[in-house]
């Protein structure tokens, strides 16, 4: 029980970072001024937890393939990696601008795809297989998919209740230094580990 709650309780952590001001956020506020809050959340919800699934089970393919040495090196440059990608920004191309705005014949099914499709090869499915070659898989499914849940409903709630979106020049920032923090955390057990 205790690896479960130390995989949820870092893998919830790592995720929300990652999602603060990624573009799957601007595309849950936009979601959210044309359908109910509660379908925009049950459409990501679904999208995330079978984006994770996927994640989980290459993370933990690799996990058992490679010595943990090697990993925790990798997943440390990984790591410093999506703390230049998260300087770096995201924004909405306008095809995704295009696919939020435009209605379909379920909101669920609209929503959904949409995230699905935008959280391939992002840097939160990368993250979700990097922690689960350290950590259990279940735990590390379930932290990811709620940290993601909630960074985008904290998006949604933001976005609705101020009009605005969160200060993206600090949240990028903060982002980042976090991920340098789990960054070089790894490539401290990695060196431990390899020497």
């Amino acid at each position: 029980m205790e690896g479960f709650l130390a995989a949820l309780a870092i893998s919830f952590g790592v995720i929300f970072v990652a999602e603060l001001g990624d573009k799957s956020q601007l595309m849950a506020m936009t979601f959210a001024t044309r359908y109910r809050t509660g379908i925009v959340l049950a459409g990501i919800t679904i999208a995330t937890a079978v984006v994770h699934l996927v994640s989980v089970a290459v993370g933990v393919g690799l996990g058992s393939a490679l010595p943990t040495g090697w990993i925790a090196l990798v997943a440390g440059l990984a790591f410093l990696a999506f703390a230049a990608w998260t300087l770096r920004g995201d924004s909405l191309t306008e095809e995704e601008k295009t696919k939020a705005q435009r209605g379909g014949k379920s909101a669920l099914w609209a929503v959904g795809g949409a995230f699905f499709l935008a959280e391939l090869g992002d840097k939160t499915m990368l993250a979700t297989i990097t922690l689960a070659t350290q950590h259990g898989w279940f735990g590390t499914w379930v932290g990811s998919t709620v940290g993601m849940v909630a960074a985008d409903a904290l998006a949604i709630l933001v976005g609705r209740w101020l009009g605005r979106s969160l200060p993206e020049r600090a949240v990028k920032f903060g982002a980042a230094v976090l991920f340098v923090l789990f960054g070089v955390w790894l490539l401290i057990d990695a060196y431990g580990q390899l020497t």
